[in-house]
């Protein structure tokens, strides 16, 4: 995409790092009250009055995190955002600004940056939330994003990870192991390309789990469902390394054990048919993929009825002494302990 030679390319060092800026961030509106001073100053002023703040950061690594091959820099820059934002609602807070930093080589002209910024921009207005701020600098290796999210949360409603109990439900929202299967479609008509350069990869079978990994949104609904049903999660974490090693987070910072049931595990049809197609196990796939940016959370029973005629929650398991330990309960009603095998960061 960036590679294209018919493009209009500016060259970054046309402008100075300020006018980057300027550039890059000339069309981000204030929306909260909270943002007193955005970008434009040596910093960002806030006023959270009686509310908690929260706080989350992510760094994006080119050949790391994301594949410019196939992974549209608007797409990229979407996606740099809502990840942050997840973490954000996995605390039971509601997101109100971002910063984003970058580092640039300079096979990038600012009309890549510019598509880049676009994508943080669509998730700033469809999330709500404030730019206020980052940095720019060049880079030898490709390119990088870090981005800052910062939310707010009233006193009390605040989530943690450790707070879960034995006989709480264990429910997960949505469906899981789409954003994986995304990834092994992507890569292999990549493979595919580097064969054949003048074929045309057909993504359209593959619609759903294509844009759960290019285009994931995060749980802002959830957030505001539980609210409304007067359910408050007694632990909660975002799926972004995979169901399993979530499950050990939340068991291990709470002090209990699990027992999870495959057959509740939630599977999209075109996960468990692309599955298939590549002679992958669907239950493996969704414990172990990863990037689903679905909440994963824990509840005492006394408020299933809240949710159980909800479409968007699935009752997965529950939570045990920590003696029981974790366990994957098959279909085959046998016990398989829990292992954490997601997303690693230094793998080599």
């Amino acid at each position: 995409m960036i590679e294209d030679k018919n493009q209009e390319r500016t060259p970054l060092s046309h402008l100075g790092e300020f006018a980057l800026i300027e550039h890059l961030t000339k069309n981000f509106r204030i929306k909260h009250t909270s943002t007193l001073k955005g970008v434009g100053d040596d910093a960002a002023v806030l006023d959270f009055k009686n509310k908690k703040v929260v706080l989350t950061t992510d760094l994006l690594v080119e050949s790391v995190h994301f594949d410019l091959s196939y992974m549209p820099l608007k797409h990229l820059g979407y996606k740099a955002v809502i990840v942050n934002l997840s973490d954000v609602y996995a605390m039971n807070a509601t997101p109100t600004q971002i910063t984003v930093s970058i580092a640039v080589s300079n096979r990038f002209p600012l009309e890549a940056l510019e598509d880049l910024y676009a994508g943080i921009e669509t998730a700033t207005n469809i999330y709500n939330v404030d730019l206020i701020g980052g940095d720019t600098t060049s880079s030898n290796t490709g390119l990088l994003i870090s981005v800052t999210a910062i939310g707010e949360v009233e006193e009390g409603k605040e989530v943690y990870r450790d707070g879960a109990k034995p006989n709480d439900l264990l429910v997960v929202s949505g469906d899981l192991g789409g954003a994986y299967m995304g990834l092994q479609v992507l890569e292999r008509e990549k493979e595919v390309y580097k064969v054949n350069p003048s074929s045309q990869p057909d993504l359209e079978p593959y619609t759903y789990i294509v844009e759960r990994q290019l285009k994931p949104e995060a749980r802002k609904d959830i957030v505001k469902l539980l609210n409304d049903l007067d359910v408050k999660p007694t632990s909660m974490i975002d799926i972004s390394d995979g169901l399993s090693s979530e499950i050990i987070h939340l068991c291990k910072q709470s002090g209990v054990g699990c027992d999870l049931y495959e057959e509740k595990i939630p599977l999209d049809p075109a996960v468990i048919s692309v599955c298939e197609e590549f002679n992958i196990d669907s239950t493996t796939v969704a414990l172990n993929g990863g990037e689903d940016y679905e909440l994963l959370f824990t509840i005492s029973q006394e408020d299933f009825p809240k949710i159980k005629a909800n479409p968007n929650f699935t009752v997965i398991g529950f939570m045990k002494e920590a003696e029981s330990g974790m366990h994957l309960v098959t279909r085959s009603e046998s016990k398989i302990p829990l292992k954490a095998q997601g997303w690693k960061n230094f793998n080599v």
